[in-house]
């Protein structure tokens, strides 16, 4: 429960930052609209900023029909509200770094939640659960 009640208080997963040195550096945590490339083993964050080495795991961990990490992207994007012109922009002028730091722990919610599932998954077994639910109906 801590693992996503805490989810900001995670270590970041090591992603690996790739950043084009064209790119002036306080533009590079600017983000308009983040995407993953199409492998899903990095996201795109702004025109200079590449976060690589997602794994395969971090997908697992679904939220309804997408992943947390897939939910993060499209919510944290710059939005403007069409009826009243208001403009939504996540980025942090305190801390231009959020963002980032974020998808990473965000990756790192979803690889520890998809590993403890899966060692639950192994210590229960179909005999468990058919015997906990003899056990209820008998009460019933």
């Amino acid at each position: 429960m801590d693992l996503h009640i805490y989810y900001e208080r995670q270590e970041p997963y090591p992603l690996t930052l790739q950043e084009d040195p064209s790119v002036p550096f306080g533009q590079l945590y600017i983000v308009e609209k983040m995407k993953l490339t199409p492998d899903h083993t990095a996201v795109i964050v702004s025109k200079g900023l590449t976060l690589a080495g997602i794994p395969d795991a971090c997908f697992r961990y679904r939220l309804g029909n997408r992943s947390a990490l897939e939910w993060v992207i499209d919510q944290y994007q710059v939005s403007k509200d069409a009826r009243c012109g208001i403009t939504s922009d996540p980025n942090r002028l305190d801390d231009p770094e959020y963002i980032v730091r974020l998808v990473k722990q965000v990756v790192t919610v979803s690889v520890k939640t998809v590993e403890l599932v899966d060692q639950l998954a192994q210590g229960v077994t179909m005999e468990d659960w058919m015997e906990r639910s003899e056990k209820n109906a008998n009460k019933a």
